[in-house]
């Protein structure tokens, strides 16, 4: 619903803007996106206009009913369970006594990587879409303020990163 808030699409686009940005912070597979729809509109949250296609089956063009931005309004103003780490990653580095300590450390060292690929990602967004936050108002602010909490998780997960592998390896020097 908070992509049909910002503009009307086809399932197939709602899909590519999770690819671009929401899915950078809340996942779904283009099924569940469909799913979803289906259930949207079957509760009236949504209404659709099919579009003719060539050699190919109308496209549905969703965008939210009133009772949709009803429900959209409730939710966001509704409260929100604070989050809560459930991480494999971490269980893993608790039981790290029972394996190899090379191995761990090349782990951290692993998503280590992925986590500064990520930052570096969304550091260019910050760079190419709001290269002036201070003029930001309305659905751009709180999707910039949505971004910098990326762009600090990300930071927060590297120094982790750093403070785990430089304990692991003082702990092996021992």
């Amino acid at each position: 619903m908070v992509s049909l808030a910002e503009r009307p699409g086809s399932g197939y686009e709602i899909g590519q803007q999770f690819t671009r940005s929401i899915g950078h912070f809340w996942s779904a597979t283009h099924q569940q996106i469909y799913r979803t729809l289906k259930k949207l509109h079957s509760e009236g949250l949504v209404t659709f206009e099919s579009i003719p296609q060539d050699g190919r089956p109308d496209k549905k063009v969703y965008q939210l009913s009133d009772a949709g931005r009803k429900a959209l309004r409730e939710w966001v103003e509704s409260p929100t369970e604070p989050y809560r780490l459930r991480d494999e990653l971490s269980v893993k580095l608790r039981a790290a006594e029972h394996g190899d300590p090379h191995v761990v450390i090349e782990e951290m060292r692993r998503h280590r990587e992925i986590h500064t690929a990520r930052l570096r990602l969304y550091q260019e967004f910050e760079k190419d879409d709001y290269p002036d936050p201070s003029v930001l108002t309305g659905r751009r602010l709180n999707q910039y303020l949505v971004l910098r909490g990326g762009i600090a998780v990300q930071t927060a997960f590297l120094d982790w990163c750093d403070e785990v592998i430089d304990a692991l390896q003082a702990r092996l020097r021992r």
